[in-house]
């Protein structure tokens, strides 16, 4: 797909101070301290994205974080859902083309479900209107028009709401969001949906130590992960009376993540077994950790191919199934955030290139 090719040179300028800034830092702390390593030492394998989605109209960093509905009916056919935090919600067909857009100004991370009943597909996003106060704003995915249907917003508690997840509990799909303050402070809230509009209330807070942003809950099993930036992945029970103590799964120390511990995304296979995705900002690429025991397997980046690669990836998404010719076995969508010369923008890129990568017969 073409670049838009407005010259944007503010926001390179700014790019351009801000590295520069980076490089002067290191140097002035040599022999004071040991500096974050630039790359990782580990082998990290290479993909490319197969498409990408238009370039959202805001400059700066502002493209987020996407979610993903799968037509079963029709793979080929799905959407894709994401934020630009400084202007609103996007919805986009997997050829990359915006089909609609939903102004709502600083909605951060996205996830969705299909609830059923009068909702359907429920859309939630982490709303950072109010920066004392965060909420979930919640919408309708109207699949028929590829449109956002807004349904008001639930209150969560003091902070600044950042990431946000949902869990769809397994045995009774009672549904529950995950809202990540940017403190640390995790937030569950029990998700009414036999309305119209969506009620929720909070059962339970959680704690990490440091800002904190990207999760995703495992559906089937109930595991609630979260990615501490500058520490690493950690796991918690998402049980509403469930334990609240968190348990390390790796550490952002330079090797298998380089910090900004950022996006987390799952390939689930089988009843507890896939794969759990982590981007590492730090140095372009994405950690993958082997469930059920969360065992560190590999990485890899997604460097230039059909369309440019990837770098400063915040926000992640993976759903493993048919989407067509293009995404056969699964589809992993992320954000990229040095588009230039365009604005940020998604990349899509195939699970099978991944697996492929990896020389693995099978996810």
């Amino acid at each position: 797909m073409g670049k838009f090719r407005s010259p944007l040179l503010r926001w390179y300028s700014r790019k351009l101070l801000m590295r520069d800034f980076r490089v002067l830092s290191v140097l002035l702390l040599a022999g004071c301290a040991s500096p974050q390593p630039a790359m990782s030492p580990l082998s990290t394998a290479s993909v490319s994205a197969r498409l990408e989605t238009q370039p959202v109209a805001s400059v700066d960093d502002a493209a987020d974080d996407p979610a993903i509905w799968r037509n079963a009916a029709y793979p080929a056919q799905s959407l894709i859902v994401g934020t630009d935090k400084r202007a609103g919600i996007h919805v986009y067909d997997l050829q990359g083309r915006q089909v609609s857009f939903t102004p709502s100004p600083r909605l951060n991370n996205v996830d969705l479900r299909d609830v059923g009943g009068s909702i359907g597909v429920l859309v939630a996003a982490s709303d950072r209107q109010d920066l004392a106060q965060a909420q979930m704003a919640m919408f309708r995915l109207d699949t028929d028009t590829k449109g956002l249907v807004p349904l008001g917003s639930i209150a969560v508690g003091a902070g600044e709401a950042y990431g946000m997840c949902l869990w769809q509990r397994a045995s009774d799909k009672a549904l529950f969001g995950f809202v990540v303050l940017k403190d640390g402070r995790i937030d569950q809230i029990a998700i009414d949906t036999n309305g119209a509009v969506p009620t929720g209330k909070r059962v339970r807070s959680l704690k990490l130590g440091t800002q904190s942003e990207g999760c995703v809950v495992d559906d089937r099993t109930g595991i609630l992960y979260v990615a501490e930036e500058d520490v690493g992945l950690w796991q918690f029970d998402a049980s509403p009376d469930g334990s609240t103590i968190p348990t390390a799964i790796a550490k952002a120390d330079g090797n298998e993540i380089v910090m900004d511990a950022e996006g987390v995304a799952l390939a689930p296979s089988g009843s507890d077994g896939g794969y759990v995705v982590v981007s590492s900002q730090g140095d372009n690429a994405y950690a993958l950790y082997k469930l059920p025991e969360a065992k560190y397997v590999g990485r890899f980046r997604i460097n230039d191919g059909k369309v440019d690669g990837v770098q400063e990836t915040d926000g992640i998404e993976l759903m493993l199934g048919d989407f067509g010719s293009d995404f056969p076995s699964g589809l992993l969508v992320v954000q990229d955030g040095d588009n230039r010369p365009a604005t940020q923008n998604f990349k899509l890129v195939s699970w099978a290139d991944v697996v492929a990568a990896f020389g693995w017969a099978k996810h």
